[in-house]
């Protein structure tokens, strides 16, 4: 690699940080004032201790935590380092991404995927605080299959088919356990996640997602029992932990499974049965 295209590629990289740091400050916005119904766009941040609204010089993201050094510049109350925690690591994720991808091969799906990645932080830190996960987050998740079907099928090797029955085979059994449940052991959220995350991913990705989610989930489970004794416990965080897996590495992981238990031999034997039938 020759110096300029070296620059090149040092730009690029550098700019997709910080626009992931800016949106990582949206996304603190966003797991705050979605679950209160607030306006995302009509109000000013502000100091939660003070209600002082925030001065843009103390908006940039990371650096004016560290700088004010966790406290308002108000009154002085300290800041939740949570908010830089968020802005960072949507920043490092896009970096990630753009990295694994190859942003002059790939731009268009890792911009996808990294606004997926972004969807998950919000589902994750609210689903936390909360128990709950909004309708519009996981609305705009299902959204970004649209443009991966038209224009990235080269890089997912998606097919319709695959997108749609991603869609329910997870999130119908998980409609019936809510449902047979009456809500107890897990609620709507998570069905409504699954089921757009599963238009994303197709079949195998969403798979392979609630299969991590599981194994995840039920270790933490057991950890978060032993410290405070109790088992209950929000899963969206483990689920969008998984179908961040998924989506990465989803495709290997199901290739491994499958080769591991033999499915592969019998699919493939299966097929050769159907064709010798015709």
């Amino acid at each position: 690699m020759d110096s300029q295209l070296m620059i090149y590629y040092t730009v690029i990289y550098i700019f997709v940080f910080l626009f992931g740091a800016c949106i990582g400050s949206f996304l603190n916005v966003c797991i705050y004032r979605l679950p209160k119904g607030e306006s995302l766009i009509k109000r000013n941040s502000h100091c939660m201790s003070c209600g002082e609204p925030i001065r843009r010089r103390d908006l940039i993201p990371i650096i004016s935590w560290c700088m004010l050094r966790g406290k308002c510049r108000n009154c002085g109350e300290k800041i939740s380092p949570r908010y830089t925690v968020v802005e960072l690591l949507n920043a490092v994720i896009y970096l990630l991404v753009f990295l694994h991808y190859d942003v002059a091969i790939d731009p268009l799906y890792a911009s996808l995927v990294s606004l997926l990645f972004s969807a998950l932080i919000v589902v994750f830190f609210m689903d936390w605080d909360t128990q709950l996960i909004n309708t519009y987050v996981v609305i705009f998740i299902g959204l970004l299959a649209v443009p991966e079907y038209f224009f990235c099928r080269n890089v997912t090797g998606l097919t319709l088919k695959s997108q749609l029955i991603g869609m329910f085979v997870v999130s119908i059994p998980l409609l019936i356990i809510v449902l047979a449940s009456h809500e107890r052991a897990m609620g709507m959220g998570d069905v409504y996640l699954m089921a757009a995350a599963g238009l994303f991913l197709g079949t195998q990705g969403i798979l392979v997602a609630m299969l991590a989610a599981l194994i995840i989930g039920s270790i933490c489970g057991l950890i978060i029992k032993h410290i405070k004794g109790d088992s209950v416990f929000a899963f969206g965080p483990y689920l969008s932990v998984g179908i961040g897996i998924a989506v990465i590495w989803g495709d290997k992981i199901g290739e491994w499974y499958m080769n591991f238990t033999g499915l592969n031999e019998t699919l493939a034997e299966e097929v050769r049965l159907i064709f010798s039938l015709c």
